[in-house]
């Protein structure tokens, strides 16, 4: 599926690129042909000029109202310079009938008057040139003008230029043109390719990790739906053979409560399960609606930190908040009153460091530390030359647990990805196993990006983890 979509992709880049060097070298031939006609055309009508500055008219027996051309004494010294520029000239009577002409013979061309130019074909038949309009051995340009004084037609002058000058050049550029398209078109063709298998790496791994996510959704689903549905077989089961037995002992009773007990644990983890799924298909969609307001981080903190007091008792771990106080140099009271405030969504933040916490306090074996950190610090960023100072919140939640392995850091925040609680040290310390469905730290990130803020992760093998989450006070277009 994805090669034939890449195979389009670079199909479709290749056919508008062709497309459009086709019309692009066709304007270039079209104008540079254009240029070099106008420029034949340009020398013929000055050749005419000249000549016809040139002529020697005389009057017919010393009448005034009657002229003729000096042929002999008009052409004498056009003939050679003519020559070096490859034109040809040709004089005519009023009539229409050749007087005087520089070709080698005559060719048998109608005269009409023409100064726009115009393009005839000629071929050698024999000894003289004749017209042609199928095959062509010699093509050319020629002006036309008829020259007069008054109302008197004196003659015609007509100025021949070898087509080749044109044609020549012309043919030259086309296949100039078409083998520089071809090689463009080729190289495109390449490089579409190159391009639509980059294009498409993202789609890939996004439909790999859609893949990866279904099948991670499905067998987390399957589990808990799974016991839910033998434990309700068991108890109906059990009730039928009791109904039988007509018995209701409180042995039989503790037994219901227990499955009920079990039903209920599970359905709350689908639930949960389906709740976490839901926030992240929300935040990836950008559907959510998450109002940001003014939160004191420690105020929040304090309360997440008291509700996991209960699990550190239990597990004997000992569970602490230290906030680094505002430096001395720091006086201004409004300032020091919202010192840990930033502008954020309070219960997605909780849930970032109930997560966090949680975590710590799971894989930590007992009698170790849990330790959270909140602290202000300024990050440098310059812009055009200045600098600016942007304040920034750090939370730091440490513990002394198992560790994570090196080989799983960077696959941590993958959805549904769990280390191998196997490779730790003193796993036998850990009083609780991990029983979440691998979505704790995915959803942080997600919360945390939410922020426009850092979350990373630094741990050793049997000496414990640090998470660092990284909070702007305020989003970067404020």
């Amino acid at each position: 599926m994805f090669q034939a979509t890449r195979r389009r992709l670079a199909l479709w880049y290749t056919s508008i690129t062709a497309v459009l060097l086709l019309l692009f070298a066709s304007g270039v031939y079209l104008y540079v042909r254009s240029t070099l006609v106008e420029r034949v055309d340009d020398t013929l009508n000055h050749v005419v000029e000249v000549v016809e500055r040139a002529l020697v008219i005389e009057q017919v027996n010393g009448q005034k109202k009657e002229y003729r051309i000096n042929i002999e004494a008009s052409f004498r010294n056009n003939a050679n310079s003519v020559e070096d520029d490859r034109i040809d000239i040709e004089w005519f009577s009023p009539t229409g009938e050749l007087l005087w002409t520089t070709f080698p013979e005559p060719i048998n061309i109608p005269i009409h008057s023409n100064r726009n130019g115009e393009t005839v074909r000629i071929e050698n038949k024999g000894t003289h040139f004749t017209l042609s309009t199928q095959h062509s051995a010699l093509l050319l340009r020629q002006v036309t003008d008829r020259v007069e004084i008054g109302r008197q037609v004196l003659g015609y002058l007509r100025v021949s230029h070898p087509w080749f000058e044109v044609s020549k050049p012309s043919r030259q550029l086309m296949f100039d043109l078409a083998l520089g398209t071809s090689l463009m078109v080729l190289s495109v063709a390449y490089c579409g390719w190159f391009l639509s298998g980059k294009a498409m790496e993202p789609v890939l791994e996004s439909y790999q990790r859609l893949k990866q996510f279904t099948a991670d959704a499905s067998h987390e689903l399957r589990s808990p739906i799974a016991l839910i549905q033998t434990n309700v077989q068991v108890a109906l089961s059990d009730l039928e053979s009791n109904l039988q037995a007509n018995e209701t002992n409180g042995a039989t009773k503790w037994h219901y409560k227990q499955q009920l007990k079990i039903i209920e644990k599970l359905t709350q983890r689908l639930g949960k399960l389906v709740n976490d799924l839901l926030f992240l298909a929300r935040q990836d969609s950008g559907i959510s609606k998450d109002i940001f307001s003014s939160c004191p981080l420690d105020a929040l903190l304090m309360e997440v930190v008291e509700e996991q007091q209960l699990l550190a008792k239990d597990k004997k771990i000992a569970l602490s908040l230290t906030l680094i106080d505002p430096p001395e140099t720091e006086t201004n009271p409004e300032v020091l009153d919202n010192w840990f405030a930033l502008n954020g969504d309070w219960g997605q933040l909780a849930r970032l460091f109930t997560n966090l916490i949680g975590n710590a306090l799971r894989y930590t074996p007992s009698g170790g530390t849990v330790d959270v950190e909140l602290t202000r610090i300024e990050s440098i960023y310059r812009v055009s030359g200045l600098r600016y100072l942007t304040p920034l919140l750090k939370v730091k939640v440490s513990d002394t647990g198992i560790g994570i392995p090196t080989e799983a850091l960077p696959k941590l925040f993958d959805r549904f990805y769990r280390a191998d609680p196997a490779r730790a040290h003193n796993q036998s310390e850990i009083t609780e196993k991990a029983t979440g469905s691998g979505l704790g730290l995915a959803i942080a990130q997600a919360i945390v990006e939410l922020h426009q803020g850092q979350i990373q992760v630094e741990s050793t093998v049997g000496r414990g983890t640090t998470f660092i989450v990284t909070l702007p006070i305020v989003k970067s277009h404020e």
